[in-house]
């Protein structure tokens, strides 16, 4: 049985295989918003100014590395950006769905449902 916590996804999104993650990323976040102060942690493909401040704006406290080659980069909390991989895990989780796996789906509103639907029932499993 997996192990799982009280840790869910706010949103999601279908975006084209070629775009790049941050401008879509933004676009999510945008339609999300945190009364509370809760942490937002990120990939180092989300670490552009850009949507750091975003996510600022929208009241979450970002923990984002700074990619190896930026010139001046910032500190951040390792220990709590080690929990970023329950993201990881719960793409692992809803991959067991072959149907999102190999994604046959020629609709995209067919394939979200599915992903819905494999999201709700690790919910209800975890």
């Amino acid at each position: 049985m997996a192990s799982c916590s009280a840790k869910f996804a706010l949103a999601f999104n279908l975006s084209p295989g070629n775009n790049h993650d941050a401008p879509e990323g933004r676009k999510l976040l945008e339609t999300i918003r945190s009364e509370d102060k809760h942490y937002l942690i990120l990939d180092k493909a989300y670490e552009d100014i850009e949507t750091r401040t975003l996510a600022e704006e929208q009241g979450f406290i970002v923990i984002v590395p700074p990619k190896a080659n930026r010139k001046e980069p910032w500190d951040y909390d390792k220990e709590l950006y080690k929990i970023r991989n329950e993201v990881e895990r719960l793409f692992r989780r809803i991959k067991r769905f072959r149907k999102v796996f190999t994604r046959y789906d020629k609709l995209d509103i067919i394939f979200m449902s599915v992903v819905l639907f494999s999201m709700i029932v690790d919910a209800i499993i975890c």
